[in-house]
C-alpha cells in the first residue's frame, strides 16, 4: 500500500512555472525595457487609466442614453393587507389610523387594502381604495367601505 505524508507532496511537474523574472539583464530576453516595450503610457510606472477610459474618445457607457427613472410618487402610495386591519383595534379605519397605527409610513397619502390574511370583525373603511377580493371579505363580515 502506498503511503502519502503530508511533508512529501508535490505538484505535478510542470503544473507550476517558474514566475517571469524581469529586468535582469539582457541575456534574460526581458532586460533593458522589461518586456513593456519603448516610450507611451504602458510603458511607465503607474501609467494605467480608469476603467472605460477610451484615449479621450467619449466612452460608451456616456454614448448611451440614460435609462429609467425615480418615482417621486413612489413614498405617496401603500399596500395594507386584511390582516393589518385585524391588529387595529379601532373599527372606523382611514389614512390617518394606519399612520398613527404604524401600519404605514407618514409620507402615505394613497392606501389601497389587499385580500391578505383574514379578517374577523367589523371594520368601516374611508377614503380607501379596495381590492375586489378584499371588498368581498369585508363585506361578508359585516364591514362597509366608504
Amino acid at each position: 500500500m502506498l503511503e502519502i505524508q503530508l511533508n512529501t507532496i508535490k505538484p505535478a511537474e510542470g503544473s507550476n512555472p517558474d514566475r517571469r523574472r524581469v529586468g535582469r539583464g539582457i541575456g534574460s530576453g526581458f532586460g533593458k525595457t522589461a518586456g513593456r516595450g519603448h516610450k507611451g503610457q504602458k510603458s511607465r510606472s503607474g501609467g494605467f487609466h480608469k476603467v472605460g477610459f477610451e484615449g479621450g474618445q467619449m466612452p460608451l457607457h456616456r454614448r448611451l442614453p440614460k435609462r429609467g427613472f425615480t418615482s417621486l410618487n413612489q413614498h405617496l402610495y401603500a399596500q395594507v393587507r386584511l390582516s393589518d386591519l385585524q391588529s387595529i383595534p379601532v373599527e372606523e379605519i382611514d389614512v390617518q389610523v394606519l399612520k398613527q397605527a404604524g401600519v404605514i409610513g407618514q409620507a402615505v397619502k394613497f392606501v389601497k387594502v389587499f385580500k391578505s390574511g383574514d379578517l374577523s370583525r367589523k371594520v368601516s373603511l374611508k377614503g380607501l381604495t379596495v381590492s375586489a377580493g378584499a371588498r368581498l371579505v369585508i363585506e361578508s363580515v359585516g364591514g362597509n367601505i366608504a
